[in-house]
């Protein structure tokens, strides 16, 4: 099972599209009753999509903070007075009067640097180090952040309820990030940091990506009939998503260039694209009740952007950045 689970998270940008697709076909034949049920599945998608993540989140990460701290500053820097204005500015121009999708853009931007940026800067033989403590710091800022941004951007277009979305983050973001602690102390007391590494933390990773899926699916499946009865819908959030990704990877890739060597430019780009979707997507589902469907649909469709756009920076990251060096310099 996990070894099917795994495989499914390397290929999640082709498999969320047919989960996409399979959501659709449910939600736009199902029974009243079978939608109803889908909803009550929605808090608990939202613990296995979360929860695991969590897990494999490494917290101490901070204790080094000292080591990049320039990398670290100019990095929230582009992801909170940067990134997220764009993703405003983007939503007023094409979401003029669909207050909840501009929401969805906004919240898309709003937390960076999910558990990918790590894998990616990876892949792409940056600094590993520096993009888990960006993963860290960014999670951190971006969840005590969503309240003010929210209020403050989107207070007169949209219904927020402050207290309630406050407290939905502290049971989303801060509670599993507590849970998530102790569970990888057990584990790295028990197993040891290199047996976590290769076993444990594919394996949480497996079981967020089977929450993710279970989203999208509840997601699409509750607004089929929408979507069938207006389906230029899809693309006019596919526009402005591609367009907001395109400028932060341009940004960030050409600060990376001018300012960085080439390990620090790599987590750069990749701590400051990469978004945590996954807590989005539980911040729109849960603290904006229905409503906060049509902002779910924007942070679904962005999976496959971000995911694919990814790729593409991995291929082409030797023209831009240069190659990477023989040792790793971190």
């Amino acid at each position: 099972m996990w070894i099917f689970l795994i495989k499914i998270n390397k290929r999640l940008a082709v498999v969320i599209l047919a989960v996409m697709a399979a959501g659709y076909l449910f939600g736009f034949s199902a029974t009243p009753a079978s939608l109803g049920f889908l909803k009550t599945l929605i808090l608990p998608f939202t613990f296995l999509m979360v929860c695991p993540m969590m897990v494999t989140l490494n917290l101490k990460a901070l204790q080094d903070g000292g080591k990049d701290v320039r990398l670290q500053l100019f990095a929230q820097g582009l992801n909170f007075a940067v990134v997220p204005f764009m993703a405003y500015g983007l939503g007023l121009v094409f979401f003029q009067g669909q207050p909840y999708l501009a929401l969805g853009l906004l919240l898309a931007s709003l937390l960076p640097a999910s558990g990918m940026a790590i894998s990616w800067t990876g892949f792409a033989k940056g600094n590993l180090a520096g993009a888990v403590r960006m993963t860290v710091i960014g999670l951190i800022l971006g969840s005590l952040a969503i309240p003010f941004y929210v209020q403050g951007l989107m207070g007169a277009r949209v219904e927020v309820a402050l207290l309630l979305l406050v407290r939905q983050i502290m049971i989303i973001v801060f509670l599993p990030m507590l849970l998530g602690y102790f569970v990888r102390q057990i584990l790295l007391e028990k197993y040891g940091a290199q047996e976590f590494k290769k076993t444990w933390a594919p394996r949480f990773s497996s079981l967020s990506t089977v929450g993710v899926l279970g989203m999208v699916f509840a997601i699409i499946a509750l607004k089929a009939r929408g979507i069938s009865e207006n389906p230029a819908i899809l693309s006019d959030i596919f526009v402005p998503l591609l367009i907001m990704y395109v400028l932060n990877f341009g940004l960030s890739t050409v600060a990376g260039r001018l300012f960085f060597a080439r390990t620090d430019a790599v987590a750069l780009v990749y701590g400051t694209v990469m978004r945590n979707l996954s807590i989005a997507l539980a911040v729109a589902v849960n603290a904006f009740g229905a409503k906060g469907a049509d902002a779910a649909l924007v942070i679904a469709v962005s999976y496959i952007i971000q995911l694919q756009s990814a790729v593409w920076c991995v291929k082409f990251n030797e023209r831009i950045f240069g190659p990477a060096p023989s040792v790793e310099l971190r």
